[in-house]
This record gives structure tokens, sequence and C-alpha cells, in this order.
């Protein structure tokens, strides 16, 4: 799934669960956050590579809006550093990792952590072999599942109807 939708996903998932009881802001926004930090970290090679390499502006807006195989040529570290980033932050077992580390403290990163974990959990069934399958099982493995993809024209219409709906019921709520 795209960066935007996962955040307004998790957005919606946190307006939710605000109605049952107070969620503060910073710990909505960290949610939010988390829930799109694993697509934006390993866009970092590529801007290193388009700011102190060869690369250009240009080239991290054709990674990030390429359709598969349609990915601009790159540095062979670039590539090495965005791919592994990407498995490692797409990874149900180092998020299952991470949380058991961080059970102590529970209370404070529990819903950043299910932010997390449903972007894991989103991105599972919404893309394709071709183009960044999510590796559930790395280090493990590196094998994805082979999903729909997410940039398909009629999943996406389909995708930003459902949170609109969404938006518009939780807000008929809250009024």
């Amino acid at each position: 799934m795209d960066i935007l939708a996962h955040g307004l996903w998790v957005g919606l998932g946190v307006g939710w669960l605000a109605q049952t009881r107070p969620v503060p802001r910073t710990l909505a926004a960290a949610t939010v956050a988390m829930g799109v930090l694993p697509d934006l970290v390993h866009l970092l090679p590529i801007v290193a590579w388009a700011v102190f390499g060869d690369g250009t502006i240009d080239d991290i807006r054709r990674y990030a809006f390429a359709a598969p195989g349609l990915e601009p040529g790159m540095t062979p570290w670039a590539v090495f550093w965005s791919h592994h980033l990407h498995c490692t932050l797409h990874s149900a077992l180092v998020a299952a990792g991470v949380t058991l580390l961080l059970r102590p403290w529970w209370r404070h990163v529990g819903l950043p952590l299910a932010g997390w974990w449903s972007h894991i959990l989103i991105d599972v069934p919404t893309h394709s072999a071709e183009f960044y399958p999510v590796p559930v099982l790395y280090p493990l493995t590196m094998r994805g599942f082979d999903g729909l993809a997410w940039n398909t024209p009629w999943f996406m219409v389909l995708n930003y109807s459902a949170i609109a709906v969404c938006a518009f019921v939780l807000w008929r709520r809250r009024t």
C-alpha cells in the first residue's frame, strides 16, 4: 500500500480507539508515524545516493512512484541497503522481536507498535511478487507473499473510497 494510505488507515484506527478511551496527541502521532515509517526508512539509502552520489532528486521521485521493473538504475550499495531496510522493517519476525523487547514499556509503546504491525499486515496482501513482496519471515527467508499490487488502479480507487467511507462513519459517530 502507498505511504499516504498507510497513514490514513492508521489515523482512522487511532480515531476509532479514541472513541473508547483517551489517546494523547503525541501517542496518536507516534502511532501514525510508525504506520508509515517502514516505507520511509527504506528510502534513506536512495536519498543518500541522490544527495551524496550520482543520483538526482528526480531519481528519488522515480523510485518512490515506480511501477515494477521501472525503478531508476541505482548504485549497488543503495540497492542493497534499501532492500535490506525494506525487508527488516516489513518482517513479522523483526517486529515480534522488537515488541518482546519493548514489552516492559507496553503502556507507552503498545499503540505505536500497533501502527507498525498494521503496516506489515496491510502490506502482505497488497504487494505483488513483482514489486516489493513483503518478506514476513525475514531474515529466515526473503520470500514474500504474492498479493495484489497496491498500485493497481481499480484497487487504489477502492482503497481510497473505503478510507473515505470509514472517515465519514467515524466523523458521524463523533457528532
